[in-house]
């Protein structure tokens, strides 16, 4: 492992079509080498932004097989939308990996972004914010293995609880910039998570967005990074240069300077040869 900072991967999305071998060899690949942890965004389907439609296989049944397939790597969502189910049934599933992965899941939250797939699939997209605070306060309190009776404006439950019961409260982790979700959540979660465009990719960036969250929580950065001159699976999103692999080791010491305390490396391409090149120039066996 790079001693200065846990470095997990994130697995394919769309970046092209990856079967369930290819994603459970990226996976295997990545514990073998060392790596902390591998992380799968929660995406149903991308369309109308200039490129070909398309979507990744469900986030939740690839995470629950891969939790069966390792035994070592931490592995959850990055991050998923509270959005896409009731937050009890989030609950429960989150509780059901733990317990496959023996207790290597971290629950990664937000409230999704990305409009088409709403409409396609019949989600409401309005009040984002406020469904979130919703179900956010059902889903922390369910997997605190707490009994949950909660009336609101767009979820309820009554007398819920997780059984079987958990064998320990699932760890949680946030994926927003936003003050108001921010607010909602620093306060009950074990880790915050800022996506790559968010802070530019750079230690700058991140040490500046990391001042806004004022609690004792681990801060996670996601990086992009490019291997081996890249294979452009992911495009470039302007202000945000990915690092060159060379360059990670230098970079990841500055981010751990920074403050970071995890960095969950986006490759470009996303291979299973790309995960064992960069554990090589970090050394992280």
């Amino acid at each position: 492992m790079f001693d200065r900072l846990e470095v997990g991967v994130q697995l394919p999305e769309v970046e092209r079509v990856v079967g369930w071998r290819e994603l459970l060899e990226i996976a295997t690949t990545a514990e073998a080498c060392g790596y902390a942890s591998v992380w799968l965004g929660d995406h149903m389907l991308y369309r109308g932004d200039g490129r070909a439609e398309r979507g990744p296989w469900d986030c939740w049944t690839v995470l629950a097989a891969i939790a069966g397939s390792t035994g070592r790597v931490k592995l959850g969502p990055l991050v998923a939308s509270t959005a896409f189910h009731p937050p009890g049934l989030i609950a429960r599933m989150a509780a059901a990996i733990d317990e496959v992965s023996e207790g290597r899941f971290v629950l990664g939250l937000g409230s999704g972004w990305n409009e088409p797939e709403f409409r396609a699939f019949g989600l409401p997209f309005d009040h984002r914010a406020a469904r979130f605070e919703e179900a956010f306060t059902i889903i922390r309190r369910l997997t605190a293995r707490e009994r949950v009776t909660f009336e609101g404006r767009y979820y309820q439950v009554e007398d819920a609880v997780l059984l079987p019961r958990p064998a320990r409260p699932v760890p949680l982790m946030v994926g927003t910039h936003g003050p108001r979700m921010l607010r909602a959540t620093i306060p009950h979660v074990a880790a915050w998570n800022t996506w790559y465009a968010w802070y530019g990719n750079t230690v700058e960036g991140f040490a500046a967005l990391s001042a806004k969250v004022d609690a004792p929580v681990r801060r996670s950065a996601c990086v992009l990074v490019r291997v081996d001159g890249g294979a452009g699976e992911r495009p470039l999103e302007d202000g945000s240069p990915p690092i060159d692999a060379d360059r990670l080791r230098d970079h990841l010491a500055a981010l751990a300077d920074a403050g970071a305390d995890e960095a969950i490396l986006v490759l470009d391409p996303i291979t299973s040869q790309s995960v064992r090149a960069v554990a090589a120039l970090l050394s992280v066996r």
